[in-house]
């Protein structure tokens, strides 16, 4: 019985890839059975695929939130922070309004700073902003595309609450009260979140963690090294973050709304 002119026959009743026919072959795509030649086999683990069932599976494949995704709440919250840092040359009265300070909040009842001091940065250091916007940015790019947008901007903003706790309980049960009296401000809470989700993340998916380890530890000897720097704000937002994207990494998606 004869085969279909597609699996490829020359006039001597060889069989011939159908895609070139000066080429003899005998060795079948595993996927759609049709004969192909060496040009036109895709190696796998087991057999071969031609490459017409290549293009069609790849055609079929969903593209990647990775490859298709941007970080849009990356982006949105460093121009927030460079906004709010703007306003704070032209209004000194914003500093002094977000500004987190563990004595007056329990004095005022005014949480609310817990969450806007990580919107803040100093202007007698010009760097602050700068670093902790670049930090931002190359752990937002790479985190975003993975958690998704809202488990994301929820990683980071939980991050910086926690950051401003772990100041609060250190502060309150570890120091004096000239703890309680000093003031906090920056993202550095939220920036050392993604420190800590991102190394929870590559521990889950069994990558190397080697690199994040380094780089935590150079900022928090930083921290405990130089003066002015909250070292408690650092230690909160990294254990937070790290439970955080845990957690959130395991529940599924919202759905989008058509």
């Amino acid at each position: 019985m004869s085969e279909p002119a597609s699996y490829g026959y020359n006039n001597n009743q060889q069989s011939v890839c159908p895609r070139h026919p000066d080429q003899v072959t005998y060795v079948r795509c595993g996927r759609c059975g049709r004969l192909a030649c060496g040009k036109c086999q895709i190696p796998l683990e087991v057999g071969m695929m031609c490459v017409d069932c290549r293009q069609q599976v790849r055609a079929a494949q969903p593209a990647s939130r990775t490859t298709r995704s941007k970080p849009v709440v990356t982006y949105a919250l460093i121009a927030l922070n460079v906004l709010v840092w703007a306003l704070q040359w032209v209004f000194p009265s914003v500093s002094t309004f977000g500004l987190y300070n563990p004595a007056w909040v329990e004095y005022s009842g005014e949480w609310y700073r817990a969450l806007t001091s990580g919107f803040l940065h100093s202007l007698g250091n010009l760097s602050h902003l700068p670093l902790n916007m670049f930090s931002l940015y190359l752990f937002g790019q790479a985190l975003e595309p993975i958690l998704g947008r809202w488990k994301f901007l929820s990683t980071y903003l939980l991050s910086i609450l926690g950051g401003s706790a772990a100041v609060h309980v250190i502060a309150r049960f570890w120091g004096d009260y000239g703890d309680m009296t000093t003031s906090v401000l920056g993202a550095s809470g939220g920036v050392f979140g993604l420190f800590g989700a991102f190394f929870a993340l590559a521990r889950a998916r069994r990558q190397s963690t080697s690199g994040i380890m380094v780089l935590v530890a150079i900022n928090f000897v930083y921290g405990l090294m130089f003066p002015g720097v909250s070292w408690e704000a650092h230690l909160g937002g990294l254990v937070t973050g790290a439970i955080v994207a845990t957690l959130l990494s395991g529940l599924p998606e919202p759905r989008k709304r058509k």
